[in-house]
């Protein structure tokens, strides 16, 4: 393999793989970037590649391409290479033992690797169809629903979002809960899933990649398509590829509260800041913080019999029966961040049962919030 390179085009697809290449050592190569080269006539093209068998990354960048080949290098030592280089092209030579050399205008590396049939194979999906979507969209569904995706690998069903699609509404439902709290979103993507039968699981470590991606500069669509247990997210030459939760998501309206009798609207920044100050006397394995409102008060609250206790008061329009809830900081600070609204309308039923957070400018958005006994 021979090939010069542009070196910000390198640079930005090496980027991309960091998250994916598998750091621990339960297969050593999988903390390695394919590299493949191949040439088409006067279209030369470097293609990187890297899994951790779960997700996956292709990424195709132009190159003038001398000699076709391939081989795999360690995709951290790499990226550190190429990211410290000048801003000339970058030429990579590949030797008989497998050595890549790394030439960039005066600076010039050699990096051990490894034959590119030791990798493993990359799994082929090809769905029969693929939807169109707004990749700010999408990124938004994300960042409103994954917070609360459970970090428990032994409840594995609920290690990821639920993805399904509303048929009497033709929108776009993203779901994920711990079991302590829930978010859930419905959009509009103007995209044609009428091929998704029934809902996908879409792991934690698959949507943050296509966060990542979607929150690039020069995005706009992203295709988004299902096959089998595998989902896949194209932009341009970029693919990412996923392996979907397989197991039963949970009846996550049996969650949503149906009836609260007490609703009060709340500036997000407001609460969140008054929670971020009380939470820091609450006793540190639950971090409860307890709410009373009552007429015109919203009163935050914590305790902690070794270190004191805190009291704040945000006034707040209301005028209903008075209430007192406690719930843990960090989960009510999780849905205010996601939400990211201006405002923000609490509902309550009582003291036992959970709360409903909803923006005050998008009824599409839910996060709901279980209490605490204090």
């Amino acid at each position: 393999m021979k090939l010069s390179i542009d070196k910000h085009d390198f640079q930005r697809g090496l980027s991309r793989i960091q998250a994916i290449v598998e750091k621990r050592n339960t297969m050593p190569i999988l903390a390695n970037v394919l590299l493949e080269a191949s040439c088409d006539g006067e279209a030369g093209l470097l293609t990187l590649a890297a899994t951790d068998l779960e997700v996956g990354i292709c990424d195709s960048h132009l190159a003038d391409v001398k000699t076709a080949g391939a081989v795999t290098v360690s995709a951290k030592k790499l990226y550190e290479i190429v990211r410290e280089l000048p801003d000339d092209p970058v030429h990579l030579e590949v030797s008989s033992n497998f050595y890549l050399a790394i030439r960039c205008a005066r600076a010039d590396f050699s990096l051990a690797g490894t034959a590119a049939e030791e990798y493993p194979d990359r799994p082929v999906v090809t769905p029969g169809r693929t939807a169109v979507v707004q990749g700010t969209v999408l990124g938004d569904m994300i960042a409103r629903t994954m917070y609360a995706a459970s970090l428990d690998e032994t409840r594995y069903n609920l290690n990821g979002v639920y993805f399904e699609r509303l048929p009497e509404t033709e929108s776009i439902r993203m779901v994920a809960t711990d079991g302590h709290r829930l978010a859930c979103v419905d959009r509009q993507l103007g995209a044609d899933f009428a091929g998704l039968k029934g809902g996908v699981i879409i792991p934690r470590k698959g949507l943050a990649e296509v966060k990542r991606l979607v929150d690039e500069e020069d995005t706009q669509e992203v295709e988004i398509g299902f096959e089998g247990n595998h989902g896949l997210v194209r932009k341009g030459a970029v693919t990412l590829t996923m392996r979907l939760i397989e197991g039963e998501f949970p009846n996550y309206h049996q969650v949503i509260p149906q009836q609260t009798s007490h609703h009060v609207i709340v500036a997000t920044e407001s609460l969140a800041q008054a929670l971020r100050r009380v939470v820091l006397l609450s006793a540190e394995r639950g971090r409860a913080v307890k709410l009373d409102l009552s007429d015109g008060m919203l009163k935050l609250s914590a305790n902690n019999p070794e270190l004191g206790e805190a009291h704040e008061e945000i006034d707040v329009d209301y005028a209903g029966e008075p209430l007192s809830i406690a719930f843990n900081a960090r989960y009510l600070l999780d849905a205010l961040t996601a939400i990211g609204s201006k405002e923000t309308r609490l509902g309550f039923q009582d003291q036992l049962s959970p709360a409903q957070l909803v923006p005050a400018d998008d009824t599409e958005t839910l996060a709901v919030v279980m209490p605490m006994r204090v």
